[in-house]
């Protein structure tokens, strides 16, 4: 049995990757152009360090390739409404790649400024990518099988994060900056072939509205769509949350549970296979929840097992429940990610998917700087695990509001 987009009703996994070409191709796509990402930002962030022997040289990097989430999500969005997505993802992976070239002419700490301006130039790149590439998904999957391909993508992108990672330190590592710009280039335009070869059915135009017309649309469904505005104080909370945690996770690992370099990057990759597993149950069993169910009770239960993360090293200093319980929260977060896409994929009409998106990038990004600037106030003042608990508790807040707000903005929930 299949729906008007030939999407498979009852098929699992093996139906929605085996028969709809079109979504195996833009999931290989992403998961090669996110490896990509990886392999750049790891390689940068390190080849600055040992360029510059400076951190502020580093957190200039990761600032520039920041910002524009937080200054152009909405307007990449729009964009995503406006334009043709799957050219317009054709075009930003082709751009992405040609963009890392000027890297290759990097020799010595007073050209860093080469590396500042390519991570400005990626980081916009990249903001119009996420919004595409989600507002793109609905084009293509049968809404039955939605929660099954988001949590498909989920899963694909903490793949690329182990794989792009690895490869970005052992890239920089053994062939420098030049090997990194060479892996990422082809990832990206390999992820541009790909898309290419996609069948987007069409869209209804939008050509009546000018794109200032079309951001301010954008802005308004927050406060007029009940869905939208959930989702926005959604991100609102998590992302002060995520800063905290991108802060003082080193800090944990190293201080409060007396870790080394190989500690941490175990931590983290624990959390990524988490995240993996987690992704895959969700793909394997879709249907044994409402996408506001996973959205909402897999952030409450992702917030308890980071809390219980934070404070078990009050009762022992044990280094490996650390481990085990990142990658077991890596499980609710995969679930609540699925959960969160497809409620935002159908909390508002097809043709305004872009600017959902985008504003919901936009205001995760702007919170997560300012939880950044507030864990290290609040770190040095009330102490890590404290902190870190602050985050737990706003996942927990996070989820319960999901919950408990009065049902509507879904239509896969009223369909």
């Amino acid at each position: 049995m299949t729906d008007a987009r030939g999407g498979t009703l009852a098929g699992g996994i093996r139906g929605l990757l085996g028969k709809n070409r079109d979504y195996r191709r833009l999931l290989t796509a992403g998961l090669i152009s996110q490896t990509g990402d990886w392999v750049i930002g790891t390689g940068l962030t390190y080849h600055v360090y040992v360029l510059t022997g400076s951190t502020l040289s580093s957190a200039t990097m990761l600032l520039a390739g920041r910002l524009p989430d937080v200054l152009l999500g909405s307007l990449a969005g729009v964009l995503a409404d406006r334009w043709d997505r799957r050219k317009l993802l054709v075009i930003t992976d082709v751009l992405l790649g040609l963009g890392l070239l000027p890297l290759l002419a990097v020799r010595e700490p007073g050209q860093v400024w080469i590396v500042y301006a390519v991570a400005l130039w990626t980081g916009v790149l990249s903001t119009v990518l996420s919004p595409a590439q989600k507002a793109l998904v609905p084009q293509i999957v049968a809404p039955s099988q939605l929660v099954r391909a988001n949590a498909l993508h989920g899963q694909s992108g903490q793949a690329a994060r182990l794989l792009g990672a690895l490869a970005g330190g052992v890239a920089v590592g053994t062939g420098g900056l030049a090997a990194v710009v060479w892996i990422g280039m082809a990832g990206f335009l390999i992820s541009a072939l790909l898309l290419a070869r996609l069948r987007t059915p069409a869209r209804r135009a939008t050509a009546g509205t000018t794109m200032g017309g079309q951001w301010v649309a954008g802005l308004r469904l927050a406060g007029h769509d009940r869905g939208v505005r959930l989702l926005v104080t959604y991100m609102v909370i998590t992302g002060l949350g995520e800063g905290i945690f991108a802060t003082l996770a080193a800090p944990f690992v190293a201080d409060v549970l007396g870790g080394e370099g190989d500690a941490y990057g175990l931590f983290l990759s624990a959390q990524a296979v988490g995240g993996i597993a987690g992704g895959l149950a969700v793909a394997a069993r879709p249907g044994f929840a409402t996408p506001r169910a996973l959205f909402g009770w897999g952030t409450v239960i992702f917030g308890l097992a980071d809390l219980a993360l934070f404070t078990y090293p009050l009762l022992t200093p044990e280094l490996w429940p650390a481990m085990a319980l990142i990658a077991l929260a890596g499980l609710p977060a995969a679930a609540a990610m699925a959960g969160l896409t497809t409620f935002a994929q159908t909390a508002t009409g097809e043709d305004r998917l872009g600017a959902v998106f985008g504003l919901l990038v936009s205001a995760q990004a702007a919170t997560s700087l300012l939880g950044m600037v507030s864990a290290g106030v609040l770190g040095e003042r009330f102490g890590i695990v404290p902190t870190l608990c602050l985050h737990a508790a706003g996942l927990i807040t996070a989820g319960l509001l999901v919950v408990v707000t009065s049902r509507g903005g879904s239509r896969a929930e009223t369909a």
